[in-house]
């Protein structure tokens, strides 16, 4: 009896999954212009002997509305975080900052300046740009 091969394929560890079983999930946002159009193509298309509930169609107009002010909040919010990040960032100049980089080395020194240039405000301390959440701690200088 002869045993023929298996086309090989490489087998994964629990809980990985092979590049050929990894499927990507479209991405998908409504907007409120969206579900607008998407209202409208409902009344266009409706059978005029039995129009669609006015308590439906109020509904639905209730919910678009509650959309908006959830993402206008959500907008709110992101630039409310900004800002506190901005602020904390620029209350570190001058002080003695302890941090923690990606690759985990740590380090102490002065924070000197901080840029805005990205999401994550970073600190300046020596020659080096620590991004704000990498920073791990401060002590007010010693008074001269």
């Amino acid at each position: 009896m002869t045993i023929q091969p298996i086309a090989s394929q490489p087998i994964a560890a629990a809980g990985e999954t092979s590049p050929a079983a990894a499927v990507r999930a479209p991405v998908q946002t409504m907007d409120s212009d969206v579900f607008m159009s998407l209202l409208v193509a409902q009344l266009k298309n409706q059978n005029p002997s039995a129009p669609m509930d006015t308590n439906q169609m109020m509904s639905q107009t209730i919910q678009l509305s509650m959309m908006e002010k959830m993402s206008e909040l959500t907008t709110s919010s992101k630039e409310g975080f900004s800002l506190q990040m901005r602020s904390a960032a620029a209350q570190l100049i001058g002080q003695s900052v302890g941090y923690t980089l990606d690759d985990g080395t740590t380090g102490t020194g002065t924070a000197s300046s901080v840029s805005y240039a990205g999401t994550v405000p970073t600190v300046k301390v020596g020659d080096l740009s620590i991004p704000l959440d990498s920073i791990t701690g401060l002590t007010a200088p010693a008074a001269s």
